[in-house]
């Protein structure tokens, strides 16, 4: 009904208060812009403007139909751009998922460095545990995840960076009944409950923090919630050692050794490898190479 040269010649109109002052702007012929306007109104049915001696002025009906014009304008504008993008490569939405164990100090700077650096692009981040991460890259709910473990075969192309081992550490409170012997062991570790987070995996198999095969599983949504109930004695559990180290620095858990075996876990940065997709190439360049990866969210 309204084509864009029509909503720009009556908001120049407006702007000017002035017939031969837009036609002027617009190089068009004083009649021409009046002509367009009557007929403008009269599909409408309504007055857009006042005619004065002098000037124009919008009517009480103009000014609600200019408001949704310049709307419209602006919406234009922003279909054009995403479409122009789109088909450069540039998307207008990077999902973003972060496994549970990595750290999390880096991402406020990542976030604002990833908005100052796109205008247009918006940022999705979730958090998922173990193969919820796998998941997510196989249901096209992330583009990127940081801090995948264990991988599992899932179909598409993907690309990979290691990010290192993750060091686990067997914790739990100060006050607990284990924490006070000099040797630990299965036996005497079994009978309290191994606080484990819940793999947010749907269809995946799932996996759970390591624990002893006699031992009932507290499952618990994130390191949190876990965190609080092993300072209050609830159970005992293992934790990636960079995110124990404070707790353990400042006295609320204590870490316990049982034989000699060390668990480790390796940990990667896995992508869609989109040829089209300039945001993720942008974020694994971002990222950095292996040790970056270690430093920033494992360390």
């Amino acid at each position: 009904m309204y084509s864009r040269s029509s909503l720009e010649m009556l908001d120049m109109v407006a702007r000017l208060g002035s017939f031969s002052a837009a036609a002027e702007a617009l190089h068009k012929v004083p009649s021409a812009i009046s002509y367009s306007v009557r007929q403008i109104e009269q599909e409408l049915g309504v007055k857009v403007f006042h005619r004065l001696p002098r000037k124009v002025e919008l009517t009480p009906a103009g000014k609600v139909f200019l408001e949704q014009a310049r709307l419209m304008l602006r919406q234009m504008d922003e279909i054009t751009h995403r479409t122009r993008r789109t088909a450069q490569g540039w998307q207008s939405t990077l999902k973003l998922t972060l496994d549970n164990i990595v750290r999390l100090d880096k991402l406020p700077l990542l976030i604002e460095d990833f908005y100052a650096q796109f205008e247009f692009a918006e940022l999705q981040i979730n958090m998922e545990v173990y193969n919820g991460s796998w998941e997510a890259l196989s249901q096209q709910r992330a583009d990127i995840v940081i801090g995948a473990t264990s991988a599992v075969p899932i179909n598409g192309e993907y690309g990979v960076t290691n990010m290192g081992s993750l060091d686990w550490a067997l914790v739990m409170s100060p006050n607990h009944p284990c924490a006070g012997l000099t040797t630990l062991t299965e036996e005497l570790v079994s009978p309290f409950p191994a606080v484990c987070l819940d793999d947010t995996s749907r269809e995946l198999p799932k996996r759970h923090t390591d624990h002893y095969a006699k031992q009932r599983r507290l499952l618990l949504p994130n390191w949190y919630s876990a965190i609080e109930c092993l300072k209050q004695g609830v159970g005992v559990g293992y934790m990636p050692r960079h995110i124990a180290q404070q707790y353990l620095s400042r006295g609320e858990l204590v870490e316990k050794i049982i034989g000699t075996q060390k668990l480790n876990s390796e940990c990667c940065l896995v992508w869609h490898k989109r040829q089209n997709h300039r945001l993720i190439n942008w974020m694994i360049d971002y990222l950095g190479d292996e040790e970056q990866l270690y430093l920033d969210w494992l360390k």
